[in-house]
């Protein structure tokens, strides 16, 4: 098939583009740039371009088998700083998006969602595909909202798609900054020599899902024709306590967060319930929290190593 991984240069949709490239799919990739931290492989197409930019999205949409929607322009601990810039990048995008797939015919669309936000403060644990959307940040609602319009589009149109809920996803490439991914920021962090920040005590729980497990599962639904909303994640939740502690046994030393006040942002615990997609693809994550950790440590003190003077 030929797939085209908008957000393919990100920290999700370069494993989801590594994935297809290896099932021996074609690839095209719609992004502002080249990734940051690997090069694509050589027999993808890359197409720069903005999301907004409709003219370049229709032709990055042309002749392609399924889209694989990867973007995302803001990130849950960023979004309500500012909910409009939120809505104009995201969700006013996706319905350009479908209006283009429509106009070219195009009718297969994988999009990842958020298990991590879509479902507010979870009133079953673990939290199944039918629990009632209640975001409380405007990176879930925007989520939300792309989905509802993923449900009118099929109604209308007959768009056939997948949405995948993931739960907090990690690993290599995740990006260096600070506001994306506890994991990936604390061992930033480390290999800075920077003290590593808490915000609470530490008991929020969260489902850690590795981004190659992500991956895999996007192409099974590829593959499988998968159709519906399906979380994706590991199953199983881990405080922030947990994840610190981890993360010491990887990086060998006891680690001593700066403590700051809890945050009204985070869902004390979310842990999803992957029964459904389990049964539908026979796909389960492989990878546990502590060699994913050691994995993503191993990426990250390569490049901090290969950045520092």
């Amino acid at each position: 098939m030929k797939i085209l991984v908008i957000g393919g240069s990100g920290f999700i949709g370069s494993h989801i583009v590594d994935a297809a490239v290896t099932a021996g799919h074609r690839v095209r990739v719609f992004d502002r740039a080249q990734p940051k931290f690997h090069a694509l492989p050589a027999q993808v197409h890359f197409m720069s371009g903005s999301f907004s930019d409709t003219a370049m999205l229709s032709e990055a949409v042309s002749d392609v088998d399924v889209v694989v929607h990867s973007l995302s322009t803001t990130v849950p601990g960023t979004s309500n700083l500012n909910p409009v810039a939120d809505i104009d990048g995201n969700l006013i995008g996706t319905v350009q998006l479908l209006e283009i797939m429509r106009a070219m015919n195009a009718k297969r669309l994988i999009f990842l969602s958020s298990g991590g936000t879509v479902y507010g403060i979870p009133k079953t644990d673990p939290v199944t595909e039918d629990h009632p959307l209640r975001p409380i940040n405007s990176y879930g609602i925007v989520k939300t909202a792309i989905e509802q319009y993923l449900h009118m589009e099929r109604h209308l149109h007959g768009l056939d798609y997948a949405v995948l809920r993931p739960s907090n996803p990690y690993g290599p490439r995740q990006g260096h900054g600070g506001v994306q991914g506890v994991i990936g920021t604390y061992l930033w962090n480390l290999a800075r020599g920077e003290q590593i920040q808490l915000w609470g005590d530490g008991s929020v729980v969260r489902d850690f899902l590795h981004v190659e497990d992500l991956a895999s599962l996007t192409m099974l639904a590829i593959d499988q024709g998968l159709s519906g909303c399906f979380n994706a994640g590991s199953g199983a939740g881990h405080s922030i306590r947990d994840v610190i502690k981890c993360i010491g046994q990887v990086v060998g030393k006891e680690l001593d967060p700066a403590i700051h006040p809890a945050r009204r942002i985070d869902v004390p615990r979310i842990v999803l319930d992957i029964g459904k997609v389990q049964n539908a693809t026979g796909w389960s994550p492989t990878i546990s929290l502590s060699d994913g950790v050691a994995r993503t440590w191993q990426w990250v003190s390569q490049q901090s190593n290969e950045t520092s003077p």
